[in-house]
Parts: C-alpha cells; sequence; structure tokens
C-alpha cells in the first residue's frame, strides 16, 4: 500500500500504492483516497450558481446541470459545507434600485429584494480551469493576475477554485465507496464458493495441509490458501472503510496546503479546519514533532549521566530515571512504563557516502525510503501530507505521516508495524534534522493490533562533511508490546539489537556504498574481472539487486508468504514451508513457487561463516547441485570497499551439462547475506556486454547471518583455529525456492513437499558437519 505524495515540489511515483495491497482493487481505491483533485473533470461540467443578497451575504451553493456558464460560491472552509458569510459592500456588485429603497425608508413603494446571478462566460471557465491544472491552489499574486485578465473580483476567483476543489474531492469519493462496494460484493462471492469447495475438501486449519488419516502433514490445500487471502482482503476492505468514514463528505487527506505557503488567512484557515485520515489538528501535531525534534537533539549530542556504556556489553545503555527527569512525556496519556511495553533505546555514529541534500531527500522520499534499507522495511508509505516544506525544492518544514513495517531476515521473528509523523528541519548550515513519533489520537483511531509497536521521539541528525559525505547520529527510541519470541533470536531482539540503531546505520551505510560504487565511473580492473564494459556492470549490478531484494521479501515474515511450520527429516530444526503463484511478474519465472526456511544457531562467529558461504571454493561443501563438481568464476564485480560486498558469476559443471549461477553478497557491521539463482547462460551472456536485464527471471535462494548477541558465550572449541572467535555465534537461516510446475492451474505436490524438505535438510547437515557442530546443535 502506498499513498502518494501529492505536493506540487514532489511528484509522486505511480507505483506506490501496489507494494503495500495485494489485491489491485484496493490498492487503486487507497490511490484514490490520497490523491488530490488536480485535472479531474471536464471545465464545462458539473458548475455551481451562487445566489447574492443585497445585504452582503453569500448564499447556499445550489447543484444543478451542466452549463456553459457558472456562479461563484463562497465557502467558508474546504473541509466544510458551503456556509453564509459576510462580505464587504465592493466585494460583490449590488442592484442599484435596492439600494435606493434602503437608503430611503419611507419609500411606500418599496420591492421585494431581488437576487443576483454572477454567471462565469465560457472563457472565464476556461481560463480559471487552464490554472487549476497547473495550480489548484493559486496563491494571492496569481489570482489577482486572473482576476484582472477575466474582469473578475479576485474573491470570485478564490471562491471558484475552492467550489472546484470541493466538487471534485466529492467526485472523487463516490468513486472510492464504489470501488469498497465491487469489492466487498466480490469477497462475498469468494466466500460463498469457498464454503461449497472446503466443504468438500476438509483441511487442517492451523497448518493448512490437507487433513490424513495418520495426521501427517501432506499436501497444501489450495482451498485453505485463498481462504487465508480473503480473510487478508476482507481486513484491508475494512480499514480502508473506517478510514473513509472518519472525514466528511467531500474532504481529502492531502487537502492541506504548505504551512509556509499562501497568505496568512489561508494558513490559519487550513491550521484550523485540518482534517486528515485521522482527524489530527495540525497545530497539535506541530507542537509534538517540534518538541520532538528538540529531544532527538539533546539525545544525539548528550553524554553521561543520559546514556551510560555498559562494560558488560560494550554498548550505551539509555539511563531511563535521568531521561525521564530530562524529558518528560510530550503525551501524557502515553505511559512509558506500562506493564505490557517494553522500553528500546540505542544510539549509533557513522559516516555514509552522500550528499546532504540528496540524503535529506532520500528519508522523505518514501520509495527512496524503502529502496535505502531493502533488508529492514517490507512496507513503507506516506499516508498524509501534513504539511509542505517551504520554498521549491526543500524538505524544510514538511510534515507526514508515515507508516512502515519493519522486519527481520528470518520469519521466526514477526515484523513490526507502526504510524509515525516524520519531520524534517533544517537546524542551521549543513545540519539537518530527521525526527519520528508517533502520535497518540493517531493510534487511537486505527486498527487495535497496529498498536503493538509506536515510536517515542526517534531519528537522526545529519552533519555535512567534506569530500560529499555526511556524518549521521541515528536515535531509535521504541515502545513495544511484549511479546514470546522464539528462543534463538530472544537475546538480540529483547536486547534491543534486532530493530536499533546500529542496525539502521549500517545498513544506510552499506546501501549508500553500493550506490557510490554502481555510479563510479573509474573502477580498478582487479574489481571488474569478467565484464569489458561499464554498461555491461550496471546492468550486472541491477540484476543483481533485483535478485536480493526478491530474497528480502521472501524471507521475512511479512504478509508476502503464508508460514507453515514442519518437521525436518533429521527432527532436529523446525522447517517453514510456503507456496505462492507468480501469474504476472516477469522478474521471476511463472508458475507454482515453493519455499522451504529454517534457521539455526551455530558455535561460529558471522564473519567466519560469511566468508566460508561466499567462496566459490567452498560451494562445493554445502551445495547440494554442483555434487562435487568444480566451479569456475567468470566475473567478480566489486560494489563496496569490503571485499565481502560483491557480485559474482559463477560457472558449475554438472553430470551433463554447464550451469551459470548468479552470485551476490552484502555484509555491513551487523548482519551478512549471500543470495544466489541459477540463470540462462545465453540470457547472462547478453547482460554483461550490457543489455537491459529486467527480462531475465530468476528465483533467488541463499543465507542471512546475524550475530547471536551474546559476545561472552562460550564456544565449542574446533580443530581449525580460524573458527574459534571472541566474537560470538551466528544466527543462520537457510531459504530455498523451486518452481514446481509452469502451469498456473496445478496444486502443491507431496514429492515437491519431500524434495525440498531433503534439500533444506541436507545443506543445514553439510554447514554443521563442515564447523564440527552436528551434535548437539
Amino acid at each position: 500500500m502506498g499513498v502518494v505524495d501529492m505536493s506540487n515540489n514532489h511528484p509522486p511515483p505511480s507505483h506506490e500504492t501496489k507494494d503495500f495491497f495485494s489485491s489491485p482493487a484496493l490498492s487503486l481505491s487507497l490511490a484514490g483516497i490520497f490523491r488530490d483533485g488536480g485535472g479531474v473533470g471536464s471545465s464545462a461540467g458539473n458548475m455551481e450558481t451562487t445566489e447574492e443578497v443585497d445585504d452582503g451575504s453569500a448564499a447556499v451553493s445550489r447543484g444543478g446541470r451542466p452549463r456553459e456558464e457558472t456562479s461563484t460560491v463562497e465557502i467558508s472552509s474546504e473541509n466544510s459545507e458551503p456556509m453564509r458569510s459576510r462580505g464587504s459592500d465592493d466585494d460583490l456588485e449590488h442592484d442599484d434600485t435596492c439600494n435606493e429603497d434602503e437608503e430611503d425608508p419611507n419609500n411606500n413603494n418599496k420591492k421585494k429584494k431581488r437576487k443576483k446571478y454572477h454567471r462565469h462566460t465560457v472563457q472565464q471557465i476556461r481560463e480559471m480551469e487552464a490554472l487549476f491544472k497547473e495550480s489548484p491552489h493559486p496563491d494571492e499574486k496569481q489570482r489577482q493576475q486572473l482576476s484582472k485578465q477575466l474582469g473578475l473580483h479576485p474573491r470570485q476567483v478564490k471562491f471558484w477554485f475552492q467550489n472546484r476543489r470541493t466538487q471534485i474531492k466529492a467526485i472523487q469519493e463516490r468513486h472510492e465507496n464504489s470501488l469498497l462496494k465491487a469489492e466487498i460484493e466480490k469477497l462475498r462471492e469468494e466466500n460463498k464458493g469457498l464454503r461449497m469447495t472446503t466443504s468438500k475438501n476438509p483441511s487442517c486449519p492451523n497448518c493448512g495441509f490437507a487433513s490424513s488419516s495418520n495426521n501427517a502433514p501432506t499436501l497444501p490445500a489450495e482451498e485453505h490458501q485463498l481462504r487465508i487471502e480473503n480473510a487478508r482482503l476482507r481486513t484491508e476492505v475494512e480499514k480502508l472503510k473506517a478510514a473513509l468514514g472518519k472525514y466528511p463528505l467531500g474532504t481529502s487527506p492531502n487537502s492541506s496546503s504548505s504551512c509556509s505557503g499562501g497568505n496568512d488567512e489561508e494558513n490559519k484557515s487550513a491550521l484550523d479546519f485540518y482534517s486528515g485520515i485521522f482527524g489530527l489538528e495540525k497545530s497539535r501535531i506541530m507542537h509534538v514533532v517540534n518538541q520532538a525534534m528538540e529531544q532527538v537533539r539533546r539525545m544525539a549530542i548528550s553524554g553521561e549521566p543520559l546514556w551510560i556504556r555498559s562494560f558488560e556489553i560494550g554498548r550505551e545503555i539509555l539511563n531511563y530515571d535521568e531521561y525521564m527527569k530530562e524529558f518528560p512525556p510530550i503525551d501524557k496519556s502515553g505511559d512509558v512504563k506500562s506493564k505490557r511495553m517494553c522500553i528500546e533505546a540505542s544510539r549509533e555514529t557513522g559516516i555514509v557516502f552522500m550528499e546532504l541534500p540528496r540524503l535529506v531527500q532520500t528519508f522523505m522520499d518514501v520509495n527512496q525510503w524503502k529502496e535505502m534499507f531493502p533488508s529492514m522495511i517490507s512496507k513503507a508509505a506516506t499516508v498524509d501530507v501534513i504539511c509542505n516544506g517551504e520554498g521549491a525544492n526543500s524538505w524544510d518544514g514538511a510534515v507526514q505521516l508515515m507508516f512502515a513495517e519493519v522486519q527481520m531476515l528470518t520469519p521466526v521473528v514477526g515484523t513490526r508495524e507502526v504510524y509515525f509523523v516524520r519531520y524534517c528541519k533544517q537546524m542551521s548550515a549543513g545540519q539537518w534534522g530527521i525526527v519520528d513519533v508517533s502520535v497518540d489520537k493517531v493510534e487511537g483511531n486505527i486498527d487495535a493490533s497496529l498498536l503493538k509497536c509506536r515510536k517515542l521521539p526517534s531519528g537522526c541528525i545529519l552533519q555535512e562533511q567534506s569530500n560529499a559525505h555526511c556524518k549521521v547520529t541515528w536515535v531509535e527510541h521504541l515502545e513495544c508490546q511484549k511479546s514470546i519470541v522464539d528462543s534463538l533470536y530472544r537475546v538480540i531482539v529483547n536486547s534491543g539489537q534486532a530493530f536499533g540503531a546500529k542496525r539502521w546505520v549500517a545498513t544506510l551505510q552499506q546501501q549508500c556504498e553500493r550506490l557510490l560504487f554502481f555510479m563510479a565511473t573509474n573502477i580498478p580492473t582487479k574489481d571488474s574481472t569478467g565484464v569489458a564494459t561499464l554498461a555491461g556492470r550496471k546492468s550486472i549490478l541491477t540484476l543483481a539487486q533485483r535478485m536480493t531484494w526478491s530474497f528480502y521479501r521472501m524471507l521475512a515474515a511479512s504478509s508476502y508468504n503464508t508460514w507453515n511450520k514442519v518437521p525436518s527429516k533429521t527432527g532436529q530444526e523446525d522447517i517453514r514451508l510456503a507456496s505462492r503463484k507468480n501469474l504476472t511478474d516477469p522478474g521471476e519465472p511463472l508458475g507454482l513457487v515453493l519455499c522451504a526456511v529454517s534457521s539455526i544457531w551455530l558455535p561460529v562467529s558471522r564473519n567466519v561463516l560469511f566468508d566460508f558461504l561466499k567462496d566459490e571454493n567452498h560451494r562445493h561443501e554445502w551445495d547440494v547441485m554442483p555434487n562435487g563438481g568444480p566451479v569456475q568464476s567468470v566475473a567478480n564485480l566489486s560494489k563496496g570497499q569490503d571485499k565481502g560486498n560483491a557480485v559474482s558469476i559463477q560457472a558449475v559443471k554438472l553430470r551433463e551439462n554447464n550451469m551459470w549461477i548468479l552470485q551476490d553478497t552484502c555484509t555491513n557491521a551487523y548482519e551478512s547475506a549471500v543470495v544466489y539463482a541459477p540463470v540462462d547462460i545465453a540470457g547472462m551472456q547478453s547482460v554483461i556486454t550490457g543489455c537491459d536485464s529486467s527480462n531475465i527471471a530468476v528465483l533467488p535462494s541463499g543465507f542471512s547471518i546475524l550475530p547471536d548477541g551474546l559476545e561472552s558465550r562460550p564456544f565449542v572449541i574446533t580443530s581449525r583455529p580460524e573458527d574459534r572467535s571472541s566474537e560470538g555465534g551466528s544466527l543462520l537461516t537457510v531459504a530455498f525456492q523451486i518452481l514446481t510446475s509452469n502451469s498456473p492451474t496445478a496444486k502443491l505436490s507431496k514429492e515437491s513437499v519431500e524434495s525440498i524438505n531433503n534439500l533444506l535438510s541436507c545443506t543445514l547437515h553439510k554447514i554443521k558437519t563442515r564447523f564440527q557442530c552436528d551434535n548437539g546443535y
């Protein structure tokens, strides 16, 4: 789901909504909710007329059939029904006869006051429509210029634009309601069909596999998968219905204008009458974000006693007694000491390779922000633009209501969904602040399931450095509902490391470095072997990036996959299976895809394990496909200063023919990943020459490696010195994907489930054997 940013300065990407809701109809309806009305409708249709009475009051707007002429109705606010308002004598023309009657109280022939209609000509409508398409919210200067050009009073121009915006928003709302009704009717029909189908083919309601006589899981039921999808769509529809009901007819979440643009009267009106999707007052939001910005700034620069370094774990810890003394709660309703909630606070500083203006743009553009943290953000959306920034190309003062789903690279740990307000401010020359804070009043109007995580004042201070570098000081401060975490990840999650500042900064550094190497034209030959042209290098890196992002999306606990837990062949690991059908995405093979994932702990440091898995010379020790055969390097491209950040093409010699494997390895100070996929040899040869790689279908598999968070944990002493490390153990997640059928109507077979189960179990066994920890681990 995604909601587009409708500010004039920052045009929205067209694909934003699709990422957030999988249902096309829902995505379309949600896009309509947050679109502005510019350019909708024709200039000659749906016009209003205005009655004017001689006492200076503007009459109530009347709807009528389409006319060639129209008149202007005065509306007190864009977010309210048309109202009567007082105007001065020179606002509109008056009837001379009526004026004479009013001046002579003794006039016995006084006639009944007559109403006058000010109709616009076709030429006037055409000119105002042309300006409306360019700027639905003209400023005072534009209105004055247009009024002189058309021979109208500036108030008439102002009211015409208000009426036009209100009219378009009403049309959009009717369209959105019709889409929701159609979607609901579709869900009813699907439910009816599912009831008939599932009654004939019962399935286990817990795991989604068909029932059998010995109670063992056999085949996933297609009907059960449809039922899960149906329930998810129904939940999305209910959320949309609730959101639509929160603002009155003719209003829109993006109806607010810039806090700094326009005249004072309009800004005051927007401030007083602002009502976004959650009915928040802008004045309240601005008060909260300004306090949050000051709090993040002070937390970023303060030392002891606010931050205390722990000698046991070597990390900074927030002294919460000192925090509560220095920063009283912004919202009194927020109880940070609730027994059901836990607090996570962390701070990290790092240098990134990116210019300051572009880095600010990355944080404020939801698409760029999501792409900068692909391993962490599974979904993100700008729900509402509360306030635009100052200036034509500046984010200074911008305020956005946002949604994000943050993940770990394992299905074992659930995602965190959070609504928050993001505020961007230029603090001084060369220094910007980005702050995120959840607003209690927002959370009171959303689904209770999304209240499990909220952001206390968090964010980062960006300081411009020399040579296009930026210093980033990140403060991450969360209040999360206590929940049961899998024993493997309990330490790293409960300690705050899993979603803490160190992970955000490390990921940001890695992605900024990747962008720098992607755009570089002077890469040394040793860092770009096997590729002769710059175009070929970029084409390969683009394909590898798409492959890795697809792997991240598949691997986590997001709603992209519905995982079912099954026992492994050895009985020592828990394996999770999921299936999906790819019918339209050309980026991966079309047909039925089966995924299998398992996570284990190994008494080996993350760096040692990563070096082993990425090395092509050790591939035969864990990969089942080569079957012990040799692996030859075809190309190797560096995408970072660390040699672990690289893309390679490997040729594997099989019994009957050869196979090429595209491999992307990524590492930073927090996590590492090895992602690979078999690729068509002819297709990859064309990519190496610089051809477009978008038509290359890849189905990635690979590994995610995290530290276990127990630096002082005792380790098993192995016979290999390189395997011994004081860095702690590793949390390894192994994931495989296979295409079981090219037919879109195929059902999952028992043989496919057993095949991928064997593949995963065998790989885990080989890795454990390599590090001599197959007993008891």
